[in-house]
């Protein structure tokens, strides 16, 4: 295996189908595009599975640095923006994986399979594993360039203490209740 996709491994702490997944989607960005060591380049993820994990690690784009963005679609797609090179990515991860049964998966996961089937499970995953790794790109992944607006810089607010429980908080997210400026949490309690 590839040195970075031991420590995409090592960053995630384990391997499996997902990280894999991400692991080819970020090594094809990173042939088109540099790392992103501030916010050069924004990933826009459509999921929240184990692949975004790579993305993280391969590419650098990060929640912390603004560069991260998600939107809760539940689908293999990932769009990369370049600053740089003000053009888009979008790229689809190919649904070519055979399905495995979900009370299969079910099972695994609440360890509830003999030894045998739980062989067996992991032979099938290590074979998925195998051929994410090692298939041609055009094979799993769909790219095609795309035009979005170049997504907004990260910014930097004040905090201001919450009138309720005191805890410091960004003051954009401020919200109003009981005649007090309130953070999210102590809003959701007003108003449940």
């Amino acid at each position: 295996m590839e040195d970075d996709f031991n420590e995409v491994v090592k960053f995630h702490g384990h391997t499996c189908p997902g990280i894999a997944i991400g692991y080819r989607v970020a090594k094809y960005v990173k042939n088109h595009y540099n790392r992103a060591e501030d916010e050069e380049m924004v990933a826009i993820v459509e999921n929240s599975s184990c692949s975004v994990d790579a993305i993280q690690q391969l590419l650098g784009c990060t929640f912390g640095k603004g560069n991260f963005i998600f939107k809760d679609h539940g689908k293999h797609v990932y769009t990369f923006y370049s600053r740089d090179h003000d053009k888009a990515l979008r790229i689809y991860f190919r649904n070519v994986l055979p399905r495995t049964d979900p009370a299969a998966t079910k099972r695994y996961l609440a360890g509830e399979m003999s030894f045998e089937e739980r062989e067996r499970f992991m032979k099938l995953r290590e074979e998925a594993i195998d051929y994410i790794l090692s298939a041609p790109d055009e094979e799993i992944l769909e790219v095609r360039e795309v035009e979005i607006p170049a997504p907004a810089k990260a910014r930097i607010y004040p905090s201001i203490e919450c009138q309720e429980c005191g805890e410091a908080f960004m003051e954009v997210r401020g919200r109003t209740a009981g005649g007090k400026i309130v953070c999210e949490e102590c809003y959701q309690k007003f108003v449940t």
